[in-house]
């Protein structure tokens, strides 16, 4: 979108109200499925939009539309004119200085460059690698990009400009020996363009080689185990368990919660570090600036053990009395933004696997996840599979591997946290309050933690 300035100020003149913001979007996607050696669906997609957001006495109004024209200034004076009916609320948003700035790729991450049969040409490779092993029966192959603009103008007079670039795929096996069915998938995506997702094809063999060694593992036998977590599984648990608690909106106006999330509060081991950092560079869920207007951080969750600090929107971070982290993220112009992880990692230490391993005398070495469940402090996920490991040494493959518990009381449980950090995006998300799924990265180091509830026979 060209310079904008101009017409989006006049825009949102003479409102009256303490606060108003523009954000205009256009997203160009294309998307690709392969089913077994089928090709279910090919396309390209293009979308223009705005959200108009009003703050005034303590209250918010959204507008949304699709025609960028003259008639948004009629649906700001509406969507003022409601606001103002609404009983006022002791409600202030943090101030954010005048700023005025254009964020651009690299010309060679667009993906709309790449031609659609180069798009096709590699999803069906991938694919046809796992359909060319002996004993899948069939396949899910996914390839998705995404290439938008987005513009944010406010009545503090801060005009932002950005181009996001989002593109991935994913692939699932399915091998099947009699009435045995197990599959097995991965995925890939980050924020480098089309062609960071080439030479990926030690991934997708390794994809149909797991699912056929998963038709010969048996279920785990249930139990309490001391447990080797692998980087993927260990982000996905440092998301779901403690990143979501992490988001203010949960608990800015719950005492009990903000009890239980007050800075300071122990919560691990002295080597446990926590961040949500939307500056690492490639990543899924970096930025330079929120749908609020607020620059991108690195902010510490955790730091030693103790509760160091929580995500913001510019609503709660002045409730709490507390900076904007640069939290405040929209799934897209349909919606208004809300408190939302960007990469959350546990920071790596010193240990090394093979040093996890000899330290185990009976234990799982718990690899992937197959997704879960949170209530508050409370967790269940589901892992793609694990190995007992027996004397230090990892032995038979086991299956429908549940690990589930207290997540304050499993970051006092771990061990040792090891040097290895892998950060993963895939072509999924996170999904809150309708919105999903939403761009984010996570990860970790492997992590030994001991006396896990393990679910099984």
């Amino acid at each position: 979108m060209s310079e904008m300035k101009p017409f989006l100020s006049d825009m949102l003149d003479g409102l009256g109200v303490e606060y108003a913001e523009l954000r205009l979007e256009e997203t160009e996607r294309t998307g690709i499925t392969f089913r077994g050696r089928e090709l279910d669906d090919i396309g390209r997609s293009f979308e223009r939009g705005g959200c108009l957001r009003v703050f005034h006495r303590g209250n918010w109004g959204v507008g949304t539309f699709n025609a960028i024209d003259d008639s948004i200034r009629e649906l700001a004076r509406d969507v003022a004119a409601r606001v103002e009916q609404m009983p006022e609320r002791d409600e202030k948003l943090v101030p954010l200085a005048a700023e005025d700035q254009v964020v651009r790729l690299p010309e060679d991450h667009d993906p709309g460059k790449v031609p659609l049969e180069e798009k096709h040409g590699l999803i069906r490779h991938y694919n046809d690698i796992m359909l060319q092993t002996d004993g899948i029966a069939t396949t899910v192959s996914r390839y998705q990009d995404a290439h938008r603009f987005v513009v944010f103008y406010s009545t503090e007079d801060r005009y932002l400009d950005q181009e996001f670039v989002q593109a991935g795929f994913a692939c699932r096996a399915v091998a099947k020996d009699g009435s045995n069915i197990q599959d097995y998938g991965d995925s890939f995506g980050k924020t480098q363009g089309f062609a960071s997702l080439r030479n990926r094809e030690p991934m997708v063999e390794r994809i149909g080689r797991k699912a056929l060694e998963l038709l010969g593992a048996e279920p785990v036998k249930a139990g309490r185990y001391d447990v080797i977590i692998d980087p993927l599984l260990a982000g996905v648990f440092v998301h779901e368990a403690f990143g979501h608690l992490s988001e203010a909106d949960h608990f800015s106006e719950n005492e009990r919660l903000r009890e239980m999330m007050a800075t300071g509060t122990r919560f691990g081991v002295d080597e446990l570090t926590v961040v949500d950092d939307a500056t690492m560079p490639g990543e899924r869920g970096t930025f330079e600036y929120d749908d609020e207007g607020v620059h991108a951080q690195k902010s510490f969750l955790i730091r030693h053990g103790l509760l160091a600090g929580h995500l913001h929107d510019r609503q709660t971070a002045r409730s709490m009395s507390e900076p904007a982290s640069g939290n405040g993220r929209a799934l897209s112009y349909r919606f208004p933004p809300v408190v939302r992880m960007t990469n959350t990692y546990i920071e790596p230490r010193e240990a090394q696997l093979e040093d996890m391993m000899d330290t185990m005398e009976d234990g799982l070495y718990v690899v992937g996840s197959r997704g879960g469940m949170t209530e508050l402090e409370s967790f269940t996920f589901s892992s793609q599979y694990a190995f007992l490991v027996e004397h230090g040494r990892q032995t038979k493959m086991v299956r429908d591997v549940t690990l589930s518990g207290n997540v304050f009381e499993t970051m006092k449980n771990i061990e040792s946290i090891g040097d290895d950090l892998v950060m993963f995006g895939g072509i999924g998300g996170c999904g809150k309050a309708g919105q999903g799924p939403l761009p984010v990265g996570l990860g970790a180091p492997h992590v030994k933690v001991k006396n896990v509830v393990i679910g099984g026979e």
